[in-house]
């Protein structure tokens, strides 16, 4: 097993990637925390729906183990659902284990208290909570744990930007349906997700998962997918999401579209999209109108309105809370994954993405996104104009508070 967070210098050049991508420069992929993989199959899956339905289809073929690590498991019908998923998976003798972030917990309504999660220990699952927050409190709100991933038996792995919740199949009330996007890994990828995962968990309990049971040789070509796995460690990896993203679009020729549910980026990302605009590449920038938290949103708004004003395309989103987190470059290559555009993720939270050289893939997000278009508005003078003036100054008071959101 090849250890992700060594320091690799990418430089790929083969044929056969250049022949999926049409990529002539490959130079944003020669920095820290990144490890190329070929032949692996993706599947999108694009709502909660698809996204549990195909979990729970794949616990319940579990033969060995069950991984999981999220920012959040709420306490409702889904994560129910979940859990006792989990336990007939433990009477079979399969090993389950779950991390989730002590601070996503409690930011959410409706959390695992102790009493809860004792009862879930009970029923065989180990359960950790990453970084519980105690006295003094103030030094556990950075850096946290925001990513999700799941691996199944070494063969199959989750990940993206979906928790544990109901909402991603109900919605929330005032907010309506809530947007998201996950994806199911078969394939070589999943040994290096599941490094992540391992490693986090040996930090938290000491517990050293190694060996072919958990990490699988994956000699069938599962798929075309030529997958990179980005992960943010705080401290290690710091830089290693604001670099994919500049990356991408400091070799975006042609055009660019972006979805992204906090879009605050940091100077350096945000000088990246005014590069490529500045080039002549058709850069379209999808926001959403709602959300679930205020001022970051109104700065998300006044981030966007400074790109249109530069010449990109923005939509705000009006079928719910578009909380997805992609970018698609010349119809060739994407990343899907945890990392919101905010100084949060690309400064201090662990964050995990996915960057895939596959057309058929990009393709499909791109038809999201264009259908998603119909359930836009152009962001446009008369559009900004609308806003009251008391908005227009918290997006601009928001925008100055870019480095802390």
């Amino acid at each position: 097993m090849r250890r992700l967070m060594t320091i690799l210098l990418v430089a790929m050049t083969s044929s056969s990637l250049l022949a999926q991508s049409n990529i002539d420069e490959m130079n944003y992929l020669t920095f820290k925390g990144i490890e190329l993989t070929e032949f692996n199959r993706v599947k999108l899956l694009k709502s909660g729906h698809e996204k549990f339905e195909d979990l729970f289809d794949a616990i319940r073929n579990a033969k060995s183990f069950i991984h999981l690590e999220y920012f959040n498991f709420r306490n409702d019908s889904i994560a129910g659902l979940l859990y006792h998923e989990l336990a007939e998976k433990v009477k079979e003798g399969v090993e389950v284990r779950a991390m989730y972030d002590a601070f996503g917990n409690s930011s959410n309504n409706q959390p695992v208290k102790r009493a809860m999660h004792d009862s879930i220990c009970s029923l065989g699952i180990k359960l950790v909570k990453f970084d519980p927050i105690n006295f003094p409190w103030v030094n556990h709100i950075i850096p946290r744990d925001h990513r999700k991933i799941v691996v199944i038996d070494g063969k199959i792995a989750y990940t993206g930007g979906m928790n544990v919740a109901d909402y991603y199949i109900n919605g929330l009330e005032g907010i309506g349906p809530w947007r998201d996007m996950h994806m199911r890994i078969e394939g070589p990828a999943v040994n290096n997700l599941h490094y992540i995962f391992c490693r986090m968990w040996a930090d938290e309990t000491g517990e050293i998962l190694v060996g072919s049971k958990y990490f699988p040789q994956h000699n069938e070509r599962e798929g075309k997918s030529m997958l990179g796995i980005i992960d943010r460690q705080p401290r290690e990896t710091n830089k290693s999401i604001r670099q994919l993203y500049c990356s991408m679009l400091d070799n975006a020729k042609h055009k660019v579209l972006l979805i992204n549910p906090y879009f605050v980026p940091t100077h350096q990302v945000r000088s990246a999209l005014k590069r490529c605009i500045k080039r002549g590449v058709d850069v379209q920038i999808m926001l959403s109108e709602k959300s679930d938290i205020p001022l970051t949103p109104d700065a998300s708004h006044y981030a966007g309105r400074q790109m249109q004003k530069l010449g990109a395309k923005v939509y705000m989103f009006r079928g719910g809370f578009h909380h997805t987190k992609i970018m698609m470059v010349d119809d060739s290559f994407c990343t899907v994954g945890s990392s919101n555009l905010d100084s949060r993720s690309l400064r201090c939270d662990y964050e995990v993405n996915t960057i895939i050289f596959d057309p058929e893939i990009t393709a499909e997000l791109t038809h999201m996104f264009e259908t998603d278009i119909e359930s836009s508005v152009p962001m446009s003078n008369e559009y900004w104009k609308s806003k009251t003036k008391w908005k227009r100054f918290v997006a601009w008071f928001g925008n100055l508070l870019t480095p802390f959101l």
